[in-house]
C-alpha cells in the first residue's frame, strides 16, 4: 500500500528569491518501489503508482489528490501575479472581435458559416439557401448546447445529399470520445439515433439514410472499426464493414469531393491501405484499392473519369500517379508528376477543371495550379519571405474559385478567394485585431542556425521595432519536431502581449517536422530522434551568439511531442534556459510505449520505436526525459497537463515533476498546473484558453521582472 501523501518542506522550498513569486512549500509525492525489468535492465520507478487511468485504478484518488496539491502550490506561488494574469487575459481578450462571422462556404446549393456573439464562448452554425441575402437557418446553437458543461466540443458537421439532415458529433469530457447525433433540418427534431464512442465525423451515403462512422476501442481509444448505420435503427446493431486488426494503424472514413465514392483509410506512420465503394451503393462490400505495402503511403483524389494517387513509392518526397476506376492496383498506376528531390508534394486540391498542388520547397509552402484542359501551369505568388498558406473551404467540385488561408508572423489570418482562370485574388476576410494593430511596427526574419552535424536549421522570428540585439532582450523559442508536422510561421494576436513587452519570438523548424522535405522527418524520428533535440539547442545557441538574447533571458516552449522536446533539452542543456514551458509533455517515453493498453501507444511504434526491441529500448532510454532526470540544477519550469487528456495521460507530467522535485539541486521554480476539467487541447471556449496563455506569460514576465 502506498502511504498517504505528505507535504514535506524542501529546506527553504525550491523557488528562487524573486519578489514576483511567493515563497511556499511544494508537495512531495510519496515513493513506492516498482521494478521494471526488461532486456536485463532493472529500473526502480518510485512514482509508477501514478501510472493510472483516471478513476479506474486503486491509486487514482491519490493521484488526483497529488494533482490538486500541486495546483494549490502553483496558486500560492503565483498569487502575486494574479492581477497581472487578469490584466493579460483582459488585454488579449480585448483584441478579439466578439461578434464575428466566418467566410461563408458554398456547397450543394447552400452557403454555410458560423457566427459568434458578444460575451458568448461558442458559436452558431448556420446556412442560407442560394444567396447570402436569403433567410438564415441556425442549424446548431452551440452556445445553448454547451450550457452546463465545463467542456463542450461539437464537430464533424456532415449534411446529407438532399440537404435535409445534419450529422454532428459531441464530446463533453475532452477525451475525444464522441457521440454522433442526427438532426432533421426541416423539423428541427433531434432523431433518436445516437451513436456512442465514435470518432467525431460521419459520412453520408447518397441514399440520405445511411451513415458510415469510426468506432473506437473503449480502453485504448484506438480507431478500431468502421460501421454502417441506417437511420431509425438501434446503433448497437450497426454492421461492421471493416475491422482493423493491426493495432499500429489509424483508420477513418471519408467521401470523395465529387460524391462518387466512400473511402476507408487505414494508415500507420509508414504504410497505408484504402478501401472504397460507390457512394450510391451503401450496402456493397468495400474493395481494396491497393493492398498495403511495407514503407509505402498513398492517398486518393477522385476526378470525373479516374483516380489520382499521391504516393511515396520509390519517391521519398511523393509523386502523383493516376489509374482508371476499374483497375486500381499499383501495377496500373501511371505517372502524372515525377518525384523531385527538392520539392515535397504535400497535397492536391481537385476541381472539375483544375488541380492545385500544395508543395514545399526550401521550407516554404508553394501552390501550383494546373489547367486540366491544356495542362498549362503557374504558381500563386504570396509575396513574403516567411509565411503559412493552405487551401481550406473548397467542398464544391464544380468551381473555378480556390479558397486559401494565408498568415505570417506579422500578417493576421486572411482568407482569399482566387479565380483560377483570371488569377484575380480577392480578400474575403482578415482577422480583425481590436484596439489597433500595425504590421509595420513589427519585424520578421528568416534565419538559419547550423546544427552540430552541419545541417542548416531554419528559424522564423519576429520582434517589435526598437528591439536591441545586445543580448539583454528576453526571447521565447518554440518548436514541435515530430510526426512530420511542419510548424509554419503564423500570426497570433495573443502573442502581441509578449512582443509589446520587449520579447522576441522564434519558431525553430527542427528535424522531425517536414518543413524541408520528407528526409527532414526521417532524420528526426526513431533512431535519429536526438537530432530533434540537438537542433533546438543549436537554434538557441545561435540566438545567443547573434545577440538576440542570452542564457539569462532565453525561454523555451513546446507541447505534447514538443513537450518531450522540452524535457530532453532541460536534461541535455539545463543552463541554457531562463525558463521552460512544457505543455502536456510526453516525457515518460518507455513506460508509455511498453503499455499497449494506453491510447495511441501501438500507433506510435514507427515514430519512436517499440521498447520491447532491445536496440529501441536503449536508444529511447538514452533520451526519455523521465529516465534521465539527475541530481543537478534545472531551469525554472512551468509544466501543464489535463486530467482528461487522452493523448498524453496526466500521470506522465505528474511523475516527471515529482521526480524533478526530488532530484534537482537548484532553488528555481518548478510548477505543475493540471486543468481538472479539460484534456489534451485545453479549454473548449474561445476565450478560456487565454487564461492559460496569461499564466504562461505571467510566469515568464515575473522571471524577467516585468510587472505589468
Amino acid at each position: 500500500m502506498i502511504k498517504k501523501l505528505s507535504f514535506i518542506p524542501l529546506l527553504l522550498s525550491t523557488i528562487s528569491m524573486n519578489s514576483q513569486f511567493k515563497q511556499a512549500t511544494p508537495p512531495v509525492a510519496e515513493k513506492k518501489e516498482h521494478i521494471r525489468d526488461i532486456h536485463g535492465d532493472k529500473v526502480n520507478d518510485p512514482y509508477y503508482w501514478m501510472y493510472d487511468f483516471f478513476g479506474k485504478g486503486p491509486d487514482s484518488t491519490k493521484a488526483v489528490d497529488y494533482l490538486k496539491a500541486e495546483n494549490a502550490y502553483l496558486k500560492e506561488v503565483m498569487s502575486p501575479t494574479e492581477k497581472l494574469q487578469a490584466d493579460l487575459f483582459n488585454e488579449m481578450k480585448a483584441r478579439i472581435k466578439e461578434k464575428d462571422e466566418s467566410v461563408p462556404v458554398f456547397k450543394n446549393g447552400y452557403f454555410y458559416y458560423s457566427r459568434t456573439e458578444d460575451g458568448k464562448q461558442y458559436y452558431k452554425y448556420c446556412r442560407k439557401k442560394g444567396s447570402l441575402d436569403a433567410k438564415e437557418e441556425i442549424l446548431l446553437d452551440v452556445d445553448k448546447m454547451a450550457e452546463g458543461h465545463s467542456y463542450f466540443s461539437a464537430s464533424g458537421f456532415s449534411i446529407s445529399e438532399d440537404n435535409k439532415l445534419l450529422a454532428y458529433a459531441v464530446d463533453v469530457v475532452s477525451r475525444r470520445q464522441y457521440t454522433i447525433y442526427v438532426k432533421n433540418l426541416e423539423t428541427g427534431e433531434i432523431l433518436k439515433d445516437e451513436i456512442k464512442n465514435a470518432e467525431g465525423y460521419a459520412v453520408w451515403a447518397n441514399d440520405n439514410k445511411t451513415l458510415f462512422y469510426t468506432s473506437k476501442n473503449t480502453v485504448t481509444l484506438l480507431s478500431e472499426k468502421i460501421k454502417r448505420h441506417t437511420l431509425g435503427t438501434d446503433a448497437t446493431t450497426d454492421v461492421t464493414v471493416y475491422d482493423e486488426k493491426d493495432k499500429t494503424n489509424y483508420i477513418g472514413v471519408g467521401k470523395s469531393k465529387n460524391n462518387k465514392f466512400i473511402f476507408i483509410n487505414s494508415s500507420a506512420t509508414m504504410s497505408s491501405e484504402i478501401r472504397f465503394i460507390d457512394a450510391s451503393k451503401a450496402t456493397d462490400d468495400f474493395k481494396v484499392f491497393q493492398p498495403r505495402l511495407k514503407d509505402v503511403l498513398y492517398s486518393i483524389i477522385t476526378l470525373d473519369n479516374k483516380f489520382l494517387i499521391r504516393t511515396n513509392k520509390d519517391a521519398l518526397n511523393f509523386k502523383l500517379m493516376e489509374c482508371p476506376f476499374d483497375k486500381t492496383g499499383e501495377a496500373n498506376w501511371k505517372e502524372v508528376i515525377a518525384h523531385r528531390k527538392d520539392v515535397l508534394l504535400e497535397g492536391v486540391t481537385e476541381f472539375k477543371d483544375f488541380l492545385v498542388f500544395e508543395e514545399r520547397k526550401d521550407g516554404l509552402v508553394k501552390m501550383r495550379v494546373r489547367n486540366l484542359a491544356n495542362n498549362s501551369e503557374y504558381y500563386i505568388d504570396f509575396g513574403e519571405a516567411a509565411y503559412d498558406a493552405y487551401t481550406s473551404g473548397n467542398p464544391e467540385y464544380n468551381s473555378t474559385t480556390l479558397r486559401y488561408n494565408y498568415t505570417s508572423l506579422t500578417t493576421p489570418g486572411s482568407t482569399y478567394d482566387y479565380n483560377l482562370i483570371t488569377k484575380e485574388r480577392k480578400l474575403m476576410k482578415q482577422q480583425e485585431v481590436l484596439g489597433g494593430y500595425n504590421a509595420s511596427d513589427y519585424v520578421t526574419e528568416r534565419l538559419y542556425a547550423t546544427a552540430n552535424d552541419g545541417t542548416k536549421i531554419p528559424i522564423s522570428l519576429v520582434y517589435k521595432k526598437g528591439f536591441k540585439k545586445d543580448g539583454n532582450a528576453p526571447f521565447l523559442l518554440y518548436a514541435y519536431g515530430s510526426y512530420g508536422n511542419s510548424i509554419d510561421p503564423g500570426f497570433s494576436s495573443a502573442r502581441l502581449s509578449l512582443l509589446n513587452r520587449g520579447f522576441g519570438y522564434a519558431i525553430a523548424h527542427i528535424r522531425g517536422g517536414q518543413e524541408m522535405g520528407r528526409q527532414w522527418y526521417e532524420d528526426g524520428k526513431m533512431m535519429k530522434k536526438k537530432n530533434t533535440f540537438t537542433d533546438f539547442i543549436d537554434c538557441g545557441k545561435f540566438l545567443i551568439r547573434e545577440k538576440y538574447t542570452s542564457t539569462k533571458h532565453l525561454f523555451a516552449e513546446g507541447g505534447s511531442a514538443g513537450g518531450l522536446l522540452m524535457g530532453a533539452i532541460v536534461n541535455m542543456a539545463p543552463d541554457m534556459w531562463r525558463g521552460v514551458l512544457a505543455h502536456v509533455p510526453f516525457v515518460d517515453v518507455i513506460n508509455t510505449m511498453l503499455d499497449e493498453s494506453i491510447p495511441l501507444t501501438t500507433n506510435e511504434f514507427d515514430e519512436w520505436g517499440n521498447p520491447k526491441n532491445k536496440d529501441a529500448y536503449w536508444y529511447m532510454k538514452s533520451y526519455s526525459p523521465y529516465e534521465n532526470v539527475e541530481k543537478k540544477n534545472y531551469p525554472n519550469l512551468l509544466v501543464t497537463t489535463g486530467l482528461h487528456d487522452s493523448q498524453v495521460q496526466y500521470f506522465e507530467p505528474a511523475k516527471w515533476v515529482a521526480k524533478l522535485r526530488d532530484m534537482k539541486t537548484d532553488k528555481n521554480i518548478l510548477l505543475l498546473h493540471t486543468n481538472m476539467e479539460f484534456g489534451h487541447g485545453g479549454a473548449s471556449g474561445r476565450f478560456d484558453y487565454l487564461k492559460d496563455v496569461a499564466l504562461n506569460y505571467a510566469f515568464m514576465f515575473s522571471l524577467e521582472g516585468i510587472t505589468k
